[in-house]
């Protein structure tokens, strides 16, 4: 057994901002992040497009901000988490800047970017990887402290609450989390972690989708241990597909063409060059994600064509060559110049709203579980999430379950027996999982499902087959699972098979469309 004052499962923005406030408080702390790939891998790592945050007081201020994301969230944020984010936002933003994130300047001041459903320019930007950029920096500051101890290669399998505990009762209005199980990929065996706290920053859920611009860890692991931990899980049904990722025949991670370039002005056209964003909103290409995911879809259904294109031709060469030199560059390696040609892009799974329900401070229902970045509802996002907030939501909820971690370790009201009669994993009777390709089927299949009958426009029949298709695999699954010795990729199927029975249910559950969410039935 290996104890923790605090474990910190994931290592993007939103696990490394926490863990390095913590260390800075609480220096005799013993920190453990563990992360299940490589420690700098993570949704983060692949943003693009910036971090949204009011440095321009002259043209723009918070109130903006504000209204930007409601109306982006289709009115289903919370105003008050809404205030709390945006006003925090400069000061956080310091923070990161001091810890050595460096963004592009001009003139002395920042270079601020404009993306879709912002109404003035607040992006700040690292060319065009921020989230590498701000990775780098947090990863840096994170292993200088020496009570922080990172794990990588560590795959959480559940967390410990109450029902692992022999002779305790669930009691699904108290539960308590203990720490979770994790298994080490290089010894091949499962570890039991005791912590006080534990903070889940896992990221998305991409995956649940064949095509995603999130990287292969993106599998919905931390909302699917909680939900089966009976955390409360909410606002599924809200998936936002980015636009505009680069077009390929092979299903997987796609690369994403960012925001930001639509922002500088490039044009979405059909692949015989005619415009048709203003037929469905007078913004253009600069109407807020939602709206021109759907857009894109309409045409290509209409069209019977496999992508649209993305227009940069008109567009000044040098600045884009200096803002977007990785976009350039991957285009180039795929045989496209985007200066002479159409960019192929299509609408790809992006971003989940919803996730475990958490408060200001990052606390779930589940006692001493606190929750932070992608795989939360925090109140923030709404319907639809702004481009470029989500970094920030990192940054803010970090900050806040960081300092109430901090002020309930120095309370130090825990139950230590508990902690203690913790079994450890036990594996008797299993077997080794000799015939993976099982596992590669469901999942192809369950994505495969998803992505026809629970994409960007769903219906009543398509939802009603979903279950049903759902039900057939998470049987298999379940089957698998009970009789096998696990293994991440055995892990990753059952996560997202969770994942997926959230989001179907949730949707179901829908009365009318909001943001990105769109059933034609309702219509």
């Amino acid at each position: 057994m290996i104890k923790a004052d605090v474990l910190v499962i994931g290592s993007g923005i939103s696990g490394l901002s926490y863990a390095i406030k913590v260390s800075e408080q609480l220096p005799d702390a013993k920190i453990i992040i563990v992360t299940k790939s490589d420690e700098d891998e993570s949704n983060t790592k692949y943003a693009q497009g910036g971090l949204a945050v009011v440095t321009d007081s002259k043209n723009d201020n918070f109130d903006k901000h504000i209204e930007d994301t409601m109306r982006a969230g289709d009115g289903e944020n919370k105003r008050d988490v809404v205030k709390m984010v945006v006003t925090e936002a400069p000061a956080r933003f310091n923070e990161i800047v001091e810890w050595g994130a460096n963004f592009d300047m001009k003139n002395g001041e920042f270079a601020l970017g404009r993306e879709g459903g912002h109404t003035e320019n607040r992006i700040v930007h690292h060319k065009d990887i921020t989230g590498f950029e701000i990775e780098r920096a947090l990863l840096e500051t994170a292993n200088k402290s020496e009570n922080i101890e990172i794990l990588d290669h560590h795959y959480v399998i559940d967390i410990i609450t109450q029902h692992h505990v022999p002779g305790k009762e669930l009691n699904e209005g108290d539960i308590h989390c203990y720490g979770a199980y994790i298994l080490d990929e290089k010894s091949k065996k499962i570890k039991k972690i005791t912590s006080k706290i534990t903070l889940v920053a896992t990221g998305g859920a991409g995956h649940v989708y064949k095509n995603t611009t999130n990287p292969t860890i993106a599998t919905g692991d931390g909302i699917a241990f909680v939900a089966r931990a009976k955390g409360k899980v909410s606002n599924m049904q809200y998936y936002q597909f980015h636009p505009t990722a680069l077009y390929s025949k092979i299903d997987g991670m796609l690369f994403l063409i960012s925001e930001a370039v639509r922002g500088d002005g490039a044009k979405l056209r059909t692949k015989r060059g005619e415009k048709f964003m203003h037929k469905y909103d007078e913004r253009e290409e600069l109407a807020s994600r939602d709206i021109v995911a759907r857009a894109i879809d309409a045409e290509m259904k209409i069209t019977g064509d496999e992508y649209v294109g993305l227009d940069c031709r008109k567009m000044n060469h040098e600045k884009f060559l200096e803002h977007f030199p990785n976009i350039y560059k991957k285009c180039k390696d795929e045989g496209i110049d985007p200066f002479t040609q159409l960019i192929p892009v299509v609408p790809a799974c992006h971003y989940l709203m919803g996730g475990i329900e958490v408060d200001k401070d990052g606390q779930s229902s589940i006692r001493n579980l606190f929750a932070v970045g992608e795989c939360t509802n925090s109140g923030l996002h709404g319907a639809n999430r702004l481009a470029s907030n989500s970094l920030l939501e990192g940054l803010v909820f970090g900050h806040n379950a960081a300092i109430k971690t901090v002020d309930l370790l120095n309370e130090n009201h825990f139950n230590f027996d508990d902690l203690k009669a913790v079994p450890e994993w036990n594996e008797e009777g299993m077997k080794i999982m000799d015939e993976m390709v099982i596992v590669s089927y469901l999942r192809k299949q369950l994505q495969e499902m998803m992505s026809d009958l629970v994409g960007i426009v769903r219906s009543n029949r398509r939802l009603n087959m979903a279950l049903q298709k759902h039900q057939e695999i998470a049987a298999a699954v379940d089957e698998i699972y009970h009789y096998s010795i696990l293994s991440p990729q055995l892990s990753e199927l059952r996560n997202l098979t969770t994942v997926a029975h959230l989001i179907i249910t949730q949707s179901m559950e829908m009365k009318e469309n909001k943001g990105a969410f769109y059933n034609k039935d309702l219509a």
